[in-house]
């Protein structure tokens, strides 16, 4: 098709689920390079989207917009204003389906069958159904109406210069000759939060084996008191508040990221840092890091819950061990020592 003047992107949160949306913002830039691409986002998540070079602005509404019918006048003047001829829904729920209907765009683009919840077909005039397995091409497959191949999946992830300034010192604060490897107690789930003993063995394990400081991530009060019970337990070191921002250059500074299925793996994935993923209660083939160079390790067949249950499973991160863990890791970071080397 011609190149739309603007195409608008719905994903409204969580951090995780708006990584993996990132690509279709990257594919819709390569094919149509003069459209102006636009991102509709709740809380902090967008700042990981201002200044990317794929899309052109990004609309930012103000928490608890959805209840405030005020709110919603405001967001649609907005939007009128962007005037997208194309709006694609990529989460597929009624609260993205509300701004889908509110940017009124003549080519509205979202998920078909199981994946538009909530009502949210509805909104749509072009509803994609997709057998990819993964949600970054269940995410691609939606440009598919617009005639475009979208190729393999890129993140182009800007930098942010005083977060790396920021983050550079407190490495340095190290005084380690090797770059760190990060370690992620917290999870949005329960069920995807792996036991504080096993991730102090695995610090350890890895500071004492691989020769690198061990640093213990964290985002908010509960997972900053994770963190320092870890890092107490295991003689690794408990990371400054960081923001998103400030992680994802942290990331960047760093060899390795262990983390359960949350939102910082998948900004680490994102930024080009390699990963060891733990997949309980989802499959890593649906929500693994994207990219190469990453391992995930996963309970038996067995011990993974049905669909259902996956947010309140406690059995499947329980039965992912240190030893595999621990030799996941040690081969991802071994395999980057021999890229760096060729």
């Amino acid at each position: 098709m011609p190149a739309p003047r603007a195409i608008l992107l719905v994903k409204l949160s969580a951090i995780g689920d708006v990584l993996h949306g990132v690509p279709v913002a990257v594919a819709l830039r390569r094919a149509f390079p003069t459209t102006r691409i636009g991102w509709v986002v709740e809380g902090r998540t967008g700042d990981l989207l201002e200044g990317h070079p794929a899309i052109d602005r990004v609309f930012r509404p103000a928490r608890g917009w959805a209840r405030r019918p005020a709110e919603w006048l405001r967001l649609r003047r907005e939007l009128a204003d962007f005037s997208a001829d194309v709006t694609i829904d990529m989460q597929g729920l009624l609260k993205s389906a509300l701004v889908t209907a509110l940017a009124a765009s003549p080519i509205r683009i979202g998920p078909a069958g199981a994946d538009a919840r909530e009502g949210s077909w509805l909104a749509t005039t072009h509803r994609v159904a997709t057998r990819a397995g993964h949600v970054v091409e269940r995410n691609l497959a939606l440009v598919a109406p617009l005639g475009i191949e979208p190729g393999l999946p890129r993140f182009d992830m800007p930098s942010w210069p005083k977060a790396r300034e920021a983050m550079e010192r407190f490495v340095r604060s190290l005084h380690a000759a090797r770059a760190p490897v990060l370690l992620n107690p917290g999870a949005g789930w329960a069920s995807k939060l792996w036991p504080e003993d096993r991730l102090a063995a695995t610090a350890r394990r890895l500071a004492a084996r691989h020769g690198r400081p061990v640093v213990v991530v964290w985002g908010g009060p509960r997972e900053e008191a994770a963190a320092r019970r870890v890092a107490e337990a295991s003689g690794a070191v408990t990371a400054p508040p960081t923001s998103l921002v400030e992680l994802a250059e942290l990331c960047r500074l760093s060899a390795l990221f262990v983390s359960s299925d949350t939102g910082p793996l998948h900004l680490a994935a994102a930024v080009g840092t390699p990963c060891v993923g733990l997949f309980g209660p989802v499959p890593a083939a649906r929500n693994g890091p994207w990219g190469a160079g990453h391992a995930t390790v996963e309970p038996p067949p067995a011990e993974r819950p049905p669909w259902r249950d996956r947010k309140t499973d406690r059995r499947a991160m329980a039965a992912i061990a240190v030893d595999e863990v621990v030799a996941a890791a040690g081969a991802v970071l071994a395999s980057g020592a021999l890229r760096r080397a060729a």
